[in-house]
Order: C-alpha cells, then sequence, then structure tokens
C-alpha cells in the first residue's frame, strides 16, 4: 500500500501544536497521532496506508490476517470450501451485524466482491477480474465461481479495500454519502471524521466480536510535523504516535514513560520514476540512475542502522523474495558513460519531495548530492502534502520518492499494482513491458508453488533489469505509546489491532 498525505490546514498544524490533554487523557478513548489525514472511507477508492490502516478497525473483511502476519484466519467468513477444481469457494458467513444494526448477509458481501471488480472507481479492479459470479444462495452462504483457479485469491479477500459494506446502505447513500457516514462492520464506527484534523471512532456495539474491544474509542490526529507528533506524545498529549524519525528512536527509548515499539514489516521505500518524461523513457538511462545512487549511504544516513538495502520489490521475508536479486554497485562514473552513451548528458531532473517529512527531505538532499556526481541535476521541488500525491497520479514528476506495505500474504497484490496494472499507469511510473504484464497475470493463475515461485524470481530480475523503479530501502514500523497503553501492535502487514490495545 502506498505512502500518502492529504491536505493539512494551518489549523491543523495548530491544533497538532496545541492538543488538548483531555482527549489524551479520557477514559477508554485512544489518541493516535499519524502525518496525514484520511482521503476517504470508500474502500474501494483508495490505494494508500493511511486509510486501509483505519478501515482493518471500522470495516471487517471475510477472511483476515492474523496477528504475526504469516497465515489466513477466518473473519466474516466463519468458514469457506473450495471445489477440487479450484473454481467454486462457499463461504459461511457468521451471525453479524452492521454498525446500524441491520443485519450482515451473504448479500452484502456478494455486493462488495462484485463492486470493487466492477465499478469504475475501483483501484483494485485488476485483482478480482478472475471472479466470474459471487452470489448469496442463501442469507449466511456466498458462493464465489472463479474464471479460473487463481493462487491469490483467499489472500485478495483480506484486502481491507475488499471490505464488507452494506449494500442497503451504499445504494441509499452512494459512495461520497457512505464516506461521509460510514456503515461499519468493524470493531469501531466512524463517530466524526473533522477532515483536515481528526478521524474520531468509537465502539461498534453492534461488532460480532464487541467483548474482544477494550477501548471505549480512538482519535486518529493529524500532526503532520514528524517532532511536534514526538513532543506531544512526550507531553501526554497523545497516547501514541505512528511514523517515529530514525533520529528520535534512541532518546524515545531513553524516556521512562514510553514504549518504543519496532516491529517487522513489508515496507520497501523506493525512487518512482517517471518513464514518460524525457530520456527516462530509456532503460538504459534509468540503470545509469540506478548506478548513481549509493543506498548503503542513504541508509547510514537517514535510518540510523534501522534499514537494509532492498534488492527487489517484494520485500525482504516476504513470500517469493528473491534474496539473489541482482544489486547494481554504486558507480557515478559508470552512469557517467551510461548517460552519455544514451544521448542523456547534462540530464536535468525535477524532484517531487513532501515538504516537512525529515526523512524524505533528508533523503533529496543526499540524492541530490550522489546524482550530481553522475552529471545529472536534480531539482527538488518541495510541495505542500496535499499536493504531493496528485502530482505523482498526474504524472507531475521526473522522480519521487515513495513507499509500500503489503496489505496480503501473497505477492500478487504489490506485482499487479506496479508492474502488471494498466488503469493506475503501474503506481504512476507508466512503465511498460507487455511480457511482464502477461507474466504477472500468469503468475496469479499457476497453482503449483514451485512453478510460481520461479515465476516471481523471474519478475524480480525483470524488475531490475528494467528499473522499473529505483529499490532504496527496506525498514520495521516504528510507533511509540506511553506507558499506560498496552497491546499497541502493528503487525507486518500494517494492520492495528485496536480491538486488542487497552488504555490503563
Amino acid at each position: 500500500m502506498i505512502n500518502r498525505w492529504k491536505t493539512i490546514g494551518l489549523a491543523a498544524v495548530m491544533a497538532g501544536l496545541t492538543l488538548s490533554a483531555s482527549f489524551a487523557e479520557a477514559a477508554g478513548v485512544l489518541t493516535i497521532g499519524r502525518r496525514e489525514d484520511s482521503t476517504t472511507f470508500d474502500p474501494i477508492k483508495t490505494a494508500q496506508n493511511i486509510d486501509n490502516w483505519v478501515f482493518s478497525n471500522v470495516y471487517d473483511v471475510l477472511v483476515r490476517v492474523d496477528k504475526t502476519g504469516t497465515k489466513l484466519e477466518p473473519g466474516l467468513a466463519e468458514s469457506w470450501t473450495v471445489s477440487s477444481d479450484g473454481l467454486t469457494y462457499s463461504f459461511k458467513i457468521r451471525d453479524a451485524k452492521f454498525s446500524d444494526g441491520s443485519p450482515l448477509t451473504a448479500e452484502d458481501a456478494a455486493y462488495s466482491l462484485l463492486r470493487i471488480r466492477d465499478d469504475k472507481a475501483s483501484l483494485w479492479s485488476d485483482s478480482y477480474k478472475v471472479v466470474d459470479t459471487a452470489v448469496a444462495t442463501d442469507a449466511h452462504t456466498l458462493t464465489v465461481k472463479l474464471k479460473n483457479p487463481s493462487a491469490p485469491f483467499l489472500s485478495t479477500l483480506a484486502l481491507p479495500n475488499s471490505s464488507v459494506i452494506s449494500k442497503k446502505g451504499m445504494e441509499a447513500l452512494g459512495s461520497d454519502g457512505y464516506s461521509d457516514k460510514p456503515i461499519a462492520s468493524g470493531a469501531f464506527v466512524v463517530d466524526e471524521w473533522r477532515r483536515g484534523d481528526r478521524v474520531i471512532l468509537k465502539k461498534n456495539p453492534f461488532f460480532w466480536q464487541a467483548d474482544r474491544v477494550k477501548l471505549d474509542g480512538v482519535e486518529w490526529i493529524s500532526v503532520p510535523d514528524d517532532n511536534t507528533r514526538m513532543l506531544n506524545v512526550q507531553a501526554g498529549q497523545l497516547d501514541a504516535a505512528i511514523f517515529v524519525p530514525f533520529s528520535r528512536v534512541e532518546e524515545l527509548k531513553k524516556d521512562p514513560n514510553l514504549n518504543v515499539d519496532i516491529d517487522p514489516s513489508t515496507r520497501e521505500d523506493h525512487l518512482l520514476i517517471n518513464h514518460e518524461h524525457g530520456a527516462l523513457a530509456k532503460k538504459e538511462v534509468r540503470q545509469a540512475l540506478d548506478m548513481a545512487i549509493d543506498k548503503k549511504a542513504i541508509i547510514d544516513a537517514v535510518t540510523f542502522g534501522q534499514g537494509q538495502v532492498a534488492n527487489s520489490y517484494i520485500p525482504k521475508g516476504a513470500l517469493y523474495y528473491y534474496a539473489d536479486n541482482m544489486q547494481r554497485p554504486y558507480d557515478p562514473e559508470k552512469a557517467k558513460q551510461m548517460l552519455a552513451a544514451a544521448g542523456a548528458s547534462d540530464l536535468t531532473l525535477n524532484y517531487l519531495l513532501r515538504a516537512g517529512d525529515e526523512v524524505d527531505e533528508q533523503i533529496a538532499v543526499l540524492l541530490q548530492q550522489q546524482l550530481q556526481k553522475a552529471g545529472i541535476t536534480a531539482k527538488l521541488q518541495k510541495v505542500d502534502p496535499s499536493q504531493e500525491w496528485d502530482m505523482t497520479v498526474a504524472g507531475d514528476y521526473d522522480i519521487s520518492v515513495n513507499y509500500w506495505t503489503n496489505d496480503i500474504l501473497d505477492p500478487d497484490q504489490k506485482t499487479t499494482f506496479v508492474l502488471g496494472h494498466d488503469s493506475n499507469n503501474n503506481y504512476s511510473t507508466h512503465y511498460k513491458n507487455e511480457k511482464v504484464k502477461e507474466l504477472v497475470a500468469a503468475a496469479r493463475l499457476e497453482l503449483d508453488p514451485v512453478k510460481r515461485q520461479q515465476m516471481y524470481v523471474d519478475l524480480q530480475k525483470m524488475a531490475k533489469d528494467d528499473v522499473n523503479w529505483i529499490d532504496l530501502y527496506y525498514s520495521p514500523y516504528i510507533n511509540v505509546s506511553r506507558k499506560n497503553v498496552d497491546n499497541f501492535y502493528q503487525n507486518p502487514l500494517g494492520r492495528f489491532f485496536l480491538e486488542d490495545t487497552v488504555k490503563n
């Protein structure tokens, strides 16, 4: 899932500076500081971490990923069977309700699955085209027939964007209305969304696991400045905060009032390249760019030892990760020669970056210096966080650092989104390789794990050769909470298990 900033006005910034301690002290209400605001509560319309991490506790899915982030477990589907030919899945929907008290049925599950497949606004349609039909056989039985056997199908049902929503509610309210006042199927319901400031959640009394939920509510509060967000936790104005800057980890560890959690993740930071812009369309130029960047130097300077050099778009430790994938050596002189041979000497690039993001700005300065040694001029364009993602999607950049975390166990999700997804221009890079696209589709259908693994090895090699983007580093999730907060945990796919969090 992609990193994303959203509109943060001056009022929100000031609010972050002057948070009332009463929120943090409210009994049973957990306040969490984050950089950015939510963008939508319509699950199919986003590919942003900041949305999906909230979705996971507002909505529920048919099949969940467990706390370890390594296996599937029942969600709204309490059990399922698969036909011998791998084409028909039958799900038994548990006795559950939406937050408005209405019954959650197999019809709602079928509607949600077909909507993510068919709706023109869906960012995830390609991953669900394998679904032929989805029918409610009765109120508690969902029958899904696939066009072809699909190795990742069950995993895709755990994607927060495929959450079960109310068919009646969506048809009555429309996408905008539903996003304003979501009808929840998860542990919490949206009580209020103050755009640019905070999302206020309260416990959903109709959640099928309501007895499991200890908190009365959660507030996700936008505090875009990293330093201010950390200070607010130290002062007790926030109970917790995410996106702890690497530079603050050791200092915060020494604070007796705080817990610093460093959890395994599937995060990979990378340099996006717009293949449609001039010389960047040439593979040799992109390869030269890769050789002009000293990834180890960036890790040492920016992550304070928390990062590892990335050599693949598939994160280390994830399914089918290829440890022996090529890493181009840092060689600015060779890069300069390659650029000259490609007719791209004295290359000038527009480098888009988010103002106020400590790590992003540090990386930008380092990359600018490194690229200069290869004769490449990187012009830094700092933009307000509210502009950055829209400019990326519009293609208004040459290069830009971003990151991704996996949302499902299977590599198909990220592979499809960044290498074989026409509708999103392959993560706004405009990367095109028909052989890669065909292999992405074939790997989705291959059921033999040995053959499938080789397909993903080949895809990692091909992506590296083409330089669809430049892999930079892998890093853990780093979050901080006050000592009176227990079980504030994020699994490797990014899900916060707030239904188990306790505020003492």
